[in-house]
């Protein structure tokens, strides 16, 4: 029984891509996790997502290109202010500039940075460098 799918998802790509792997499968997926990944992807972190039987018992393909480093997701989730992303900016991230904060927001989710631009707050999700 998996308490935290989306943790999972995102132990089992690091873990792939450490090992040499080329793509993996990720079972059962959500919509917040596909948006996850969504983000990853657009952020070259890793290749195109491929969801297999959206209607049944879903399951996405990953393909995997080598330019992550780490991600996990953020546990407990914090809720930060639209000026307090800094604080967790160092927590997270090795330095200034370099990877992502995933953030739900009232207007969905995003990175860190597409929600201080809106000036919105939200609740920290998952990180990716």
């Amino acid at each position: 029984m998996l308490n935290d799918p989306l943790a999972n998802a995102l132990n089992t790509i690091l873990h792939a891509q450490k090992v040499g792997k080329n793509e993996c499968v990720l079972f059962p997926i959500s919509s917040v996790m596909l948006r996850v990944l969504d983000i990853m992807n657009t952020h070259h972190y890793i290749g195109k997502v491929d969801v297999e039987n959206p209607k049944a018992q879903a399951s996405a393909k990953v393909a995997l290109i080598g330019s992550l480093n780490k991600c996990a997701v953020i546990k407990p989730r914090f809720s930060v202010k639209k000026d307090n992303y800094e604080k967790f900016e160092k927590r997270y991230l090795p330095a200034r500039g370099i990877g992502i904060l995933v953030v739900s927001t009232s207007q969905g989710i995003m990175t860190h940075e597409e929600a201080k631009k809106k000036g919105l707050g939200g609740t920290l999700i998952a990180y990716a460098y």
